[in-house]
């Protein structure tokens, strides 16, 4: 539904078919799964843990001697494989549905609208005319006061056709619509060089039935190229994104070597080059200018100030561009670091959401979903945040993107370590009878009321 409502304007009004939407939405899913996967893992170990203590069973399983990691074994494993899982989907098969939903999306998003020709309205949809109804019948075909412009000649408007009335109707293959007009003139300006003489006659051409073929063929869906595409880094898999990487590194060094030698070059001008001296071979801070006259002197100076201006303004782009380089590079190693985070957030979720589950002893879609979206909201906030600073240059890519996942690890050991040691860290009458007792050290005066 994000999706959705996110590309409302690029889906509505183009006449797509449902399965150009379908297969969209397909590939739109496919990117969400990086945030539904733990979430699913989350909430899943929630219920269940919560459903075993509530039914006492993680109880019979302790009394019989076996502690809750051993208990928790299968699960880990369970854990394990679908990390493995979510690295392979994260690494093989998200790049190819980024390339996939990019590359349809950008095709959606240059589709004209579909074909729309309303009363009273001039309509430019179709390229080199301009088309104008006066009414239209209910069938929608039959059009009355027709005007149509055409401008495929590329020489302004000269010429257009006037009908009383006419049909519309596509080709059998779609490809064309056919436009029959009746009753009516044609006009049309000559084209002649200005040197030639005459002007530009003009002919009129009076007829009963007349039929016009517009093109349609920029109305269909054309695909793009995808390996136009594939360049980008969410596009990109761990062993593409380390070369891709590496030769960004390469020509960001080059870059740097090439702006050092070229600005060093500006201050070590010989001054014969700035104005009009006897040859010298020293540079312009040994230059003597009490040596010279005051034309030499304000001429130089003028040259002094063209050069600090041009090296202000070539710093300036330099840095821009320096900048945007290593913009793309942090990119590439977010996307990077991207892959691996989401595995390890599973892993650590799960020990996170089965000790909470255990805890709360609360199955069932009540209690469980409140504490998993807590949880899954703070490891949101910490995840998407991380990036932002990381992408922003403010933290390296490494700290920003296991930043959320880092601070959940101590959390997950913590209540696992409560929850194998029978902690009532989250028992409701653990809380309520220490509040008694603290009720208790301050007992309240009792009032007697006096009758009268």
């Amino acid at each position: 539904m994000q999706f959705i409502w996110k590309y409302i304007d690029d889906l509505v009004g183009k006449g797509l078919e449902w399965y150009v939407i379908a297969e969209l939405l397909t590939y739109a899913s496919a990117t969400m799964v990086p945030l539904a996967l733990p979430l699913a893992m989350l909430l899943s170990s929630i219920m269940t843990f919560g459903s075993l203590g509530e039914h006492y069973e993680l109880v019979a399983t302790k009394s019989a001697g076996v502690s809750l990691l051993r208990f928790m074994a299968p699960l880990i494993v369970t854990s394990g494989l679908i990390c493995v899982g979510a690295f392979y989907f994260s690494n093989n098969l998200l790049p190819i549905t980024n390339l996939k939903a990019g590359s349809l999306l950008y095709d959606v998003r240059q589709q004209k609208p579909a074909l729309s020709i309303r009363e009273g309205v001039f309509y430019n949809g179709i390229d080199g005319y301009v088309i104008k109804v006066g009414r239209k019948d209910p069938d929608g075909k039959t059009m009355y006061d027709l005007m149509i412009y055409d401008h495929t000649d590329g020489i302004g408007n000269n010429k257009s056709y006037i009908a009383e009335s006419g049909t519309m109707q596509m080709s059998d293959d779609e490809r064309y619509l056919v436009v029959t007009l009746m009753n009516g003139h044609s006009y049309e300006d000559v084209y002649r060089p200005r040197k030639e003489n005459g002007g530009r006659p003009l002919i009129r051409t009076q007829f009963k039935e007349e039929k016009i073929r517009f093109d349609l063929s920029a109305f269909k869906l054309s695909r793009t190229n995808e390996d136009l595409f594939k360049d980008h880094h969410q596009m990109l898999n761990i062993s593409q994104l380390q070369h891709t990487e590496d030769t960004l590194t390469q020509i960001l060094v080059e870059r740097k070597e090439s702006f050092a030698k070229n600005i060093d070059s500006y201050f070590r001008v010989p001054p014969q080059e700035l104005l009009t001296l006897p040859p010298a071979s020293a540079p312009i801070a040994n230059i003597n200018l009490s040596a010279l006259t005051e034309s030499e002197r304000s001429t130089i100076l003028q040259s002094a100030m063209n050069i600090a201006r041009s090296v202000k303004s070539y710093i300036s782009s330099t840095n821009d561009d320096i900048d945007y380089r290593t913009k793309v590079i942090i990119r590439h190693q977010i996307e990077y670091h991207r892959k691996f985070t989401l595995s390890f957030a599973v892993f650590v979720l799960f020990f996170v959401g089965a000790p909470l589950g255990a805890l709360i002893r609360k199955g069932g879609l009540g209690m469980p979903v409140v504490v998993a979206m807590f949880f899954f909201i703070f490891y949101h906030i910490m995840s998407i945040t991380g990036e932002k600073f990381a992408r922003e240059g403010v933290i390296s890519p490494l700290e920003g993107m296991w930043a959320a996942t880092i601070i959940l690890l101590p959390l997950g050991i913590f209540l696992t370590y409560k929850a194998n040691t029978d902690s009532k860290l989250l028992d409701k009458d653990s809380y309520t009878s220490w509040f008694k007792k603290l009720k208790k050290l301050f007992p309240q005066k009792s009032t007697k009321t006096i009758a009268p």
